[in-house]
């Protein structure tokens, strides 16, 4: 499922953030001495200039009809271990699906945008009660009235209905701010993806876009 691509500047921790990972990402003979890569540097930093303690998200106790209660909460901006930590627990075929295409890692830049939360970017991030792990992530990018859509479960945790939970909290916040449809590009054999889209919205009208689905739907 493929979003819109433009980023805004930081600001705060992850301003600061940001910096240090331009700084040792612009070094690469010092990034070779450490044996480290582009996401390892990321997540090292993430943990080092991190969350305040002071800014903690509302969570919301989700209750899927097939699996395990969750716990979601909003992603914070600038919160790249989440996004990373998501991603490390997708499979080769989750992320096809999830990237259309092949996905396996993601780029300074790819992190960057997935970790942005603004006044037309959101994200909520589902956890199981008393684990810190995250387990599902659905974020929206908002143009108007109508807002693009995203979603992805780790491998261990699908077929549960963590997701249809998960992206069904993230319409009602949508709803609530005045968003009225939702589009998505869904891989063509992610019939998973298409048949959650359909529990979870009204009218859904799916057409091809070369080898994907173009999804549009009401929610209002």
């Amino acid at each position: 499922m493929r979003e819109v691509a433009d980023v805004p500047g930081s600001t705060g921790r992850a301003a600061t953030r940001t910096s240090r990972v331009d700084l040792l990402l612009s070094q690469p003979k010092i990034l070779r001495w450490l044996g480290l890569n582009e996401q390892e540097v990321v997540a090292w930093l993430a943990a080092e200039y991190g969350e305040d303690d002071d800014e903690t998200p509302a969570a919301r106790r989700l209750q899927p009809e097939d699996g395990p209660a969750v716990i979601a909460r909003p992603l914070r901006h600038g919160d790249v271990r989440t996004v990373m930590d998501i991603f490390h627990g997708l499979g080769e075929r989750s992320r096809r699906f999830r990237f259309n295409g092949p996905k396996p890692c993601l780029s300074r830049s790819e992190l960057r945008r997935l970790a942005t939360v603004d006044e037309r970017r959101q994200a909520l991030v589902a956890y199981l009660e008393d684990d810190p792990r995250p387990v599902a992530i659905a974020r929206l990018v908002r143009d108007g009235d109508s807002a693009e859509i995203a979603f992805a479960v780790v491998d261990t945790y699908q077929r549960r209905g963590i997701g249809s939970a998960l992206v069904s909290q993230l319409l009602a916040d949508a709803r609530a701010a005045g968003i009225t449809e939702i589009t998505a590009l869904v891989s063509s054999g992610n019939t998973a993806a298409l048949a959650l889209l359909r529990r979870v919205t009204n009218a859904l009208a799916v057409r091809h876009e070369g080898s994907d689905l173009a999804v549009r739907a009401a929610i209002a």
